[in-house]
Parts: structure tokens; sequence; C-alpha cells
């Protein structure tokens, strides 16, 4: 096996059908020539305005000037720091990435941008994914906290409309990207985002998440807030970015968690950055953040955080137990019950799974509803019974076993409450936590994998279909000589100027002649 295949047979099952070979093969010579003009310019660059590991961080994880990475050596190398990466096709679903970023992998995007585009794409690229998030995991402190970053991320909880959201972003980012696409098509995929953005009715947990990565570990600055350094793989891996960040025109301002409330713009450069102390003090802000989370804080502001988001997510119980399922409605004691909780009662839409640390344990999910009543009582496995509960609730029925309950009545305050009659019971002291998506994602992926299928769209499909068509078969095999001079490293001058005259009748492609250019200046 492959360095990366290695990789990907560690993966659970339900990331594995996110990755994609790389196929080195099909990279063209522009396409080398892309990722040679970007790395030598970024290298040129950032030499004294990045980090300090930077430079470093490129040889330390595989990456070299001349030619796109291959994931199999950079696997080679991420492995000695204890990370390694995995192919993947363009955007993939947040909570996919930020688990293989908690599991120590990176997502590295297979495609490569365009030579017009060749300094900022909204696009995930092999130039981004690689050359921008790679070289400061050779600094083992941030890449830790990369590591806890990507927990925080796939922890938090995410709504109904942050899918929508993402969704968007994808496209319009695809056809940005697009070589084909029409103002049109740009336009409406605009107004979609916008539309999308609008739908949104609060600012989830994941929403802030997102944010709060973006601004470091995307878009981070480091050391004094006067003549800060750049760490952040978005300005990394764009040059663009990378003149722009330290000018005069982006407000500078300290990192706090504040970041997480403010929000950016995908397809645009930014107005302003937020500066780190040092790396420790991502560890203080990322802390910070993440006990403000459902996931830390449990209780009724969980169960509120989860029933609003109205998407699947996962409660845990005093024992250990997890439900995951979708809260829908909660039933309020007269008193509290415990510390923060003040819920008798959560009524919860299935399909419903249990599960302790994160495995079911070959348990079939309940198609049914479920119920999570909170007080000093225990379900008899089977039977009939009758639980009267410090909340005032009272329940009565029948377990059939294994939780499951026949016959339910219920009593709140003298008042009877409408309770489906067959139902999962589960009960608990009090709810420590509310994370977000399933607690065993592979076996929910096992189970409902297909009703949630990611897959690459028409639009995408299309324009990578078109980019690959854009290139003019002439112009590409004027590439492909001038690629082979640089790997022989036998310059020919009179072919030289053949090809040079030939680049005339690609009026727009100023990368063909870039390249000749190099090769005909005299060698120092």
């Amino acid at each position: 096996m492959t360095p990366t295949e290695r990789t990907i047979a560690r993966l659970p099952a339900h990331l594995r059908r996110f990755v994609v070979s790389q196929d080195y093969a099909a990279y063209t010579a522009r396409d080398q020539a892309v990722w040679r003009n970007i790395l030598g310019k970024l290298r040129g660059h950032l030499a004294d305005k990045a980090h300090s590991v930077y430079l470093e961080g490129l040889e330390a994880t595989g990456i070299g000037s001349e030619c796109i990475p291959s994931l199999d050596e950079m696997n080679e190398k991420l492995s000695r720091l204890g990370w390694a990466c995995v192919g993947v096709r363009g955007f993939i679903p947040p909570a996919v990435f930020t688990e293989l970023q908690a599991l120590g992998v990176l997502a590295i995007a297979a495609d490569i941008r365009t030579h017009e585009h060749i300094e900022y794409t909204p696009a995930p690229d092999i130039v981004h994914e690689s050359a921008g998030h790679a070289p400061i995991i050779a600094n083992r402190r941030y890449a830790e906290y990369l590591k806890a970053c990507g927990l925080v991320g796939f922890k938090s909880i995410a709504s109904v409309e942050d899918q929508a959201v993402f969704e968007a972003i994808r496209n319009l980012s695809v056809v940005k990207e697009d070589p084909d696409a029409s103002e049109e098509e740009v336009a409406h995929a605009q107004a979609r985002l916008e539309a999308a953005s609008a739908s949104r009715r609060f600012v989830s947990e994941s929403t802030r998440a997102s944010r709060l990565y973006w601004w470091t570990a995307e878009y981070g600055l480091i050391g004094d807030l006067e003549r800060p350094r750049i760490y952040g793989a978005g300005i990394l891996s764009s040059i663009g970015e990378a003149k722009h960040c330290l000018t005069p025109a982006v407000k500078k301002l300290p990192l706090s968690v504040a970041c997480a409330d403010t929000d950016y713009d995908i397809t645009r450069m930014q107005p302003q950055l937020f500066v780190a102390r040092d790396f420790e003090h991502l560890f203080e802000v990322l802390r910070e953040f993440e006990s403000t989370l459902a996931w830390k804080r449990g209780g009724d502001f969980g169960l509120e955080e989860a029933r609003r988001a109205r998407t699947v997510n996962h409660l845990v119980l005093a024992d250990g137990r997890e439900v995951t399922g979708r809260v829908l409605e909660m039933v309020a004691a007269p008193r509290p019950l415990a510390s923060g909780l003040t819920t008798a009662l959560v009524y919860m839409d299935g399909p419903i799974l249990s599960s302790r640390e994160g495995k079911a344990g070959g348990e079939k999910p309940w198609n049914g509803s479920a119920l999570v009543a909170f007080g000093q009582a225990a379900l008899p496995e089977r039977g009939p019974f009758k639980l009267a509960l410090e909340s005032g609730l009272v329940l009565e029925g029948f377990a059939a076993g294994g939780g499951e309950v026949l016959a339910l009545r219920g009593r709140l305050a003298g008042r009877e409450l409408d309770l489906p009659a067959v139902t999962k019971l589960f009960v608990s002291t009090h709810l420590p936590s509310v994370a977000g998506g399933p607690a065993d994602p592979e076996t929910w992926d096992r189970w409902f994998g297909e009703m949630s299928a990611f897959s690459e769209g028409d639009g995408e499909a299309k324009a990578r279909s078109r980019k690959a068509l854009a290139l003019h078969p002439s112009l590409a095999a004027l590439y492909r000589e001038v690629r082979q001079m640089r790997e022989a490293r036998t310059v020919k001058p009179e072919r030289l100027a053949q090809i040079a005259a030939a680049a005339t009748d690609f009026p727009d492609d100023w990368l063909l002649r870039t390249e000749v250019e190099e090769l005909r200046a005299p060698r120092a």
C-alpha cells in the first residue's frame, strides 16, 4: 500500500467516501506552470513576512516549488509530524472537514486553480490546502491548535440554514472558477448565496466556530500588532492576499473571541485581520469560545440550541449514554432540577440512535420518536412502571425492553401531557452536554448515509469539464514542450524563440510567455 492508501485505510468508513485519488497524471503542464508561478512568488514574498517556520515547514511537509506535490510524498513527511493528508474534491461538508482535522488529517483539494485566478481563488485547491495549511504544522503547538480547533468545529451545532449557505458558497466558488461561466451565471450564484445567508434565523454555533477558524487558521496574523507575520493558510496560499494583508488598507485587530462574531466573505480579500500574540494565544481564545458552546454547557442552553437548529444532534446523559436525534420541544419543570436545567421532559424526533462513547455497539436505530425525562428514577427493563420525578412529572406505561415503552401516559403539575403511546424513554438526573451531529457518525452514516450523501453537483462537474476543455490542444502542446525542457534542464534557444512566436496566437495566456522568458533568461 502507498502512504496515502494506508492513511485512507485508517479512516472511519463514513469519512472514506469523501476521499478521491489524486490522479497525478491528470495535471497538465499548464497546471504545473501555475504551481511553479505561485510557489515561486510566495516563497520570495513570504520569506520575511510569514511565521519563521514557513520555509522550513514547506520542506518538512513535502512541498517543493517546481511541481505540484504528490500526496504520497506529503504523507511520508507529514507522518513524522503526527499528521496525514487525503485528497478530496473541492468543498466538502464542514462536519467532514472538521472531523478529519480533529484526527490530524489534512483534506487536500485535488484540483488546482486556473491561471486567470492565480493570485486568489475562492475555490479550494491544492495550492491552498497544501502550501497554505501544511507548512505551519511543522510548529508542534500550532499543529495541536489545528486539531483542537477541528474538534470544536465538529462538536458545534449547525442549523438547517447552514447547509443551504454551504451549498451556495460551494456553487459560487465553482462558478467563479469556471472559465465559461457567464455574467448571468455568476450573478445568479451570488444572488443564491445572498438569499441563503438572508434565510438564517440566527447565528449558529457552527457558523461562529467557522468564523473563529477563518480568522485564525485561514487568515491569521501573529506577533506584534504593528509588524505582524502571516500564518493563516488563506494568506500563505494567495499572493494577492499576501501582498494586500500587511498594507495599511487592512485593519489589524488584537485577536479575541470577538472574531467569532465577525462575518467574512470568502469571495473577496479581507478588510480586517486579527493578530494573535503567539500560538498560546490561540488556545486562550479557543478555550474561551469553547466554554460558550452547548457541547460544554449542556442543560437548557444546549437543548434550546439543538431545538432551534432543527438538525440531527446528540444529548449526553448523566450516565454517559448518548441519544442522537432532533430535539423538537421541551416541557419546563416548575422549579430547577439541576444546575442550568429547568426542563422536565424533551421530545425528540426520530430516527433515534443510542450509543456510549461514540459507539452504538451494533444497536439499530429506533425509527420512532423518543422522550428524555429528567430526575432521579430508573426505568425497569420490562413490565409495568410508574415514575414520579422531582419535577412533578409522572410517567406510567409498560416497558417492552431496550428502553421501548408502550401505553405511555404522563402528567405534570396536574396537566395531562400529549405523549406518544409507543416511544423510547430515557431518564437522566441532568444533562452534561448537547453536541453537534450524531454521537456515532459511522453507524449513523451506515444507516442513513445515502439520505444525506454528498456528491459533486452538476455545476461542479460541468465546471471541471469546461476547465479541461478550455486548454487548446496546441497551447497544451507548447506547455508540455516547455515543461520537458525544464525537467531535462536542456534549453533550446531556437525552439524557445519559435514557442514564443507561437504563443502570440494565445494573447490571453500570459503564463506561457512567462515560462519561456524564464528559460531564455541568462542563468546567474
